[in-house]
């Protein structure tokens, strides 16, 4: 090899080289680089650290990296890619959360920090599954979800569990293949000691439209005699959108508060109108568990329609389910009735062979025809009484007392409450215009409004003001202490343990608010009942059994300075009574005295 030769081949290899070591210093470097450390703690909402809650880290093709915090709440992984990351942060009794962090969460010195807080969550779902096709045998292998929050299995023996959930509201579903899907809605109020249970029947047989004799077990009860919707105020201030609270009711299908009324629709949207017609299953209906007596035999329906004339009415009807019976069927009370007007008038379904029974009544609108087929049942008023009930009229009877319109039909029959504590506090606000989510909303947290019947004999009330919900007088000469200008009501079963009523109220301005507890037992002997102490800054005895009071602490963030209102039921005791609330003007031309209902327990 001559020597130039051998001198090219030199510098070749040489360049080779050093481009060897160059290449391999960047790649060590770039490895470098590419890596990092993520660390943090975990602590709870009282920034106290949590121990033992599993921390795993996956990138997309990556295998998880999982580790343990220590007693200090502290996490430290080495060496994981400087890239987009997802981080679950998981312990049995807390609610799991997760982070997502990429290349730009590192610093200078690859290190990336992951501050979480935990929200503990010891609250569970459970309940056993029943197949109906199976003589109501375990039901096993049934996918139960909370959503997001929690998947599970039915076991062998048809239970199942999900745990490590916060007290809130779910919806709770059920499936497995060839059972139609169940679904459940689970409120934050039935958690008893952080445990909701929920048994369920699969493969049963549809009794309404899209549920089953074991979906309605847990109907709501319709503890009162009426209900009233719309948003006109044909009748103030008693048929005005601040006393009608119908949309509180639970519906199926479609449906609308509209300002004639709470309306029942046909199904129309397009992948609707191919549903067949049927003059014998309600296209959408409103129902409820009632129970039926001489006093309140007697429905009423006070309705109109839309969308409909003689040569095509609306058909609709009622409906009642004896769950009692060994197979429930839905039977029709009487014939369909038809209608083809938007005016108002009065329908009237005899319940009398259901007397002495808890059944589900359920009020609907069938569809007629195939196709694109639009019609709407208006309802301004469902009635219970012993008699026909028309136009705007009060629900007849014996008054408890005079002025009241409460009369002694209406206390017999209505039902005592399951309930015990109930909220003014109205967890999402509204107006005349867009009142119907907040007004639902109300179902979740046991509000008065949903759960006591409210009587505007003379004012209307104020439904969304942060304090509570108020009822107040009108600014009038007219002084009286035995007619209430507005008052709510509603039945107990007062036994020990459940005879001692507080109420958490406030007013406004300098003026006294006058109210009164009242208690009417089923033979319609009135009791006014006297606090036996209270938190209020002024209170004193007035005439008739009323109280006066001034107290203006209070408000949705500040629970505890509310005064509140102690009674003694314990004279009851054994009985079912029904108690009253209500305002009173009790001094003249003072303007809207204010009672503010915060919050009320029977405990």
């Amino acid at each position: 090899m001559t020597k130039k030769l051998r001198l090219l081949v030199h510098v070749v290899w040489m360049v080779a080289f050093t481009f060897q070591i160059s290449s391999c210093v960047k790649e060590d470097d770039m490895m470098n680089i590419s890596t990092g450390t993520i660390s943090g703690i975990v602590t709870d909402v009282d920034d106290q650290p949590v121990s033992g809650v599993e921390v795993t880290i996956v990138g997309i093709g990556d295998p998880e990296i999982v580790v343990t915090t220590g007693s200090d709440g502290h996490f430290s992984v080495d060496n994981v890619q400087m890239k987009t990351l997802g981080i679950k942060f998981s312990k049995s009794g807390w609610l799991t959360t997760s982070r997502t962090i990429n290349a730009s969460n590192f610093d200078s010195d690859r290190v990336a920090l992951v501050e979480v807080s935990l929200i503990n969550a010891s609250a569970i779902i459970k309940g056993n599954i029943t197949d109906a096709l199976n003589n109501s045998a375990p039901l096993e292998g049934v996918t139960v979800s909370v959503g997001v929050a929690g998947t599970t299995i039915s076991g062998a023996d048809g239970s199942y569990l999900l745990k490590d959930l916060v007290v809130d509201n779910y919806t709770l579903t059920f499936t497995k293949a060839n059972y139609t899907t169940i679904s459940r809605n689970v409120s934050a109020s039935d958690f008893v000691n952080n445990e909701a249970t929920f048994n369920v029947q699969m493969g049963s047989q549809e009794v309404l439209r899209g549920m089953t004799a074991q979906d309605l077990q847990s109907a709501d009860k319709w503890y009162y005699n009426e209900y009233r919707g719309g948003r006109n105020a044909d009748a103030y201030p008693r048929w005005d959108w601040a006393c009608n609270y119908m949309s509180t009711l639970d519906f199926r299908g479609a449906w609308e508060e509209q300002n004639e009324g709470t309306t029942l629709q046909i199904r129309n949207n397009n992948e609707d109108r191919s549903n067949p017609a049927d003059l014998n299953v309600f296209d959408s209906y409103v129902y409820g568990s009632k129970l039926i007596t001489e006093d309140n035999k007697i429905l009423s329906l006070r309705a109109s329609t839309h969308s409909a004339d003689n040569a095509s009415p609306v058909h609709f009807g009622v409906q009642v389910v004896d769950l009692s019976e060994s197979n429930p069927i839905a039977n029709k009370v009487g014939e369909n009735r038809t209608y083809a007007s938007g005016s108002y008038n009065d329908f009237e379904f005899d319940l009398s062979e259901y007397v002495g029974k808890e059944v589900i009544i359920a009020i609907g609108i069938y569809r007629q025809s195939t196709g694109d087929y639009w019609k709407q049942l208006v309802l301004r008023a469902i009635r219970f009484a012993d008699v026909k009930v028309e136009n705007w009229d009060w629900l007849p009877g014996t008054e408890v007392v005079s002025g009241w319109r409460l009369t002694q039909e209406t206390v017999r029959s209505t039902m005592p409450h399951i309930k015990n504590d109930f909220t003014g506090i109205s967890p999402i606000s509204g107006d005349r215009g867009n009142y119907v989510g907040a007004y639902r909303s109300w179902r979740d947290v046991g509000h008065i409004a949903a759960e006591w019947h409210f009587v505007p004999l003379k004012k209307d009330p104020e439904v969304f003001p942060s304090e509570g919900y108020l009822i107040k007088t009108r600014n009038t000469p007219e002084v009286d202490t035995e007619v209430p200008e507005a008052y709510f009501y509603s039945k107990f079963s007062i036994s020990s343990g459940s005879n001692q009523l507080t109420l958490h109220t406030r007013n406004f301005g300098d003026n006294p608010t006058f109210f009164k507890l009242t208690a009417i037992d089923n033979q319609g002997v009135v009791t006014h009942i006297s606090p036996t102490s209270n938190t209020a800054e002024e209170a004193s005895p007035a005439d008739n059994g009323c109280w006066q009071f001034k107290h203006g602490q209070g408000g949705a963030g500040d629970p505890e300075a509310y005064a509140t209102f102690t009674y003694d039921l314990s004279a009851f005791n054994g009985t079912d009574i029904t108690l009253a609330l209500g305002v009173y003007n009790g001094i003249a031309n003072t303007g809207e005295n204010k009672l503010v209902i915060r919050r009320i327990e029977i405990n």
